[in-house]
């Protein structure tokens, strides 16, 4: 229920449900929340489901029989509506397979990070440098080439995650 969510959450949610790149059905009264994030609306009657063209202004009326003063207005408007839409959704559609890379890279820093956290488990216990010096050395070496490997991981990250982000902004 998105009505009783303060302004500052329900702009975090909309903004989370508009980068988020997959599908989300949407069900809600919040007239802002869903003129903020619907690129589609589908009108579900008579045990059917099917794309809806208009805007909600437009299924107000449908739905109601009452069509305001401003009707010329909002069919001006409701093609940049529809326009804007297709666009956001063309832009995130366009910058998916760069999401993907983007996640990938994430899942691949978590990784080494958890290899490099078991490293330094394994070099914290002073057993092992009398034990087998040898392992801690080869140990020390694979968390170095690690830590590099990791910043280079990182980097290509900040770089998608800026290209992301600049070429799905509105």
């Amino acid at each position: 229920p998105t009505n009783h969510l303060d302004i500052d959450s329900r702009e975090s949610l909309i903004h989370a449900l508009n980068e988020f790149p997959g599908a989300v059905i949407l069900i809600s009264h919040d007239r802002h929340l869903l003129e903020a994030t619907a690129d589609r609306l589908w009108l579900v009657k008579d045990g059917a489901v099917n794309p809806y063209d208009g805007d909600l202004e437009d299924y107000k009326t449908l739905v109601t029989g009452v069509s305001g003063d401003r009707r010329g207005k909002r069919e001006a408007d409701k093609a940049s509506k529809a326009d804007r839409r297709r666009d956001a959704a063309a832009r995130r559609a366009a910058f998916e397979p760069l999401a993907k890379e983007i996640r990938a890279t994430e899942a691949l820093m978590d990784r080494i990070r958890k290899r490099i956290d078991g490293i330094e488990d394994e070099l914290a216990n002073p057993a092992i440098y009398e034990k087998d010096p040898s392992t801690a050395t080869r140990l020390a070496k694979e968390r170095s080439q690690l830590a590099q490997t990791l910043a280079g991981h990182e980097e290509k990250w900040l770089t998608m995650s800026a290209e992301y982000e600049e070429g799905t902004a509105e």
